[in-house]
């Protein structure tokens, strides 16, 4: 999970490191505009920009196209319904294993 008090750098290298498929990223400061951006670019120095990045939390509607555009593969807001939302991230995953390979 990545939030407000982790660094890109670091949370990139753990990422890697322990070998994950997503990373979850929240932002009560509403620093996933600046952040999202910054995590992206350390994936890619690392050569895994393949790592999904999921963002939660109380995000403008607004702001979904710019995450979306950025590099978000889903956007999960109050009110999302944990089944559904762990069958989407699944779903990233097997498409992105499936262009990989």
């Amino acid at each position: 999970m990545f939030s407000d008090f982790s660094k890109t750098e670091e949370t990139a290298l753990q990422a890697m490191e322990n070998d994950v498929h997503v990373i979850g990223m929240s932002s009560l400061a509403g620093g996933y505009k600046t952040l999202l951006p910054q995590l992206m670019e350390e994936l890619r120095k690392l050569g895994h920009e393949d790592i999904v990045i999921i963002v939660g939390g109380d995000i403008p509607a607004g702001d979904y196209e710019f995450l979306l555009n950025n590099g978000a593969a889903a956007i999960f807001g109050p009110g999302t319904v944990i089944p559904v939302a762990a069958q989407k991230v699944i779903e990233e995953i097997n498409r992105r294993l499936e262009d990989a390979n």
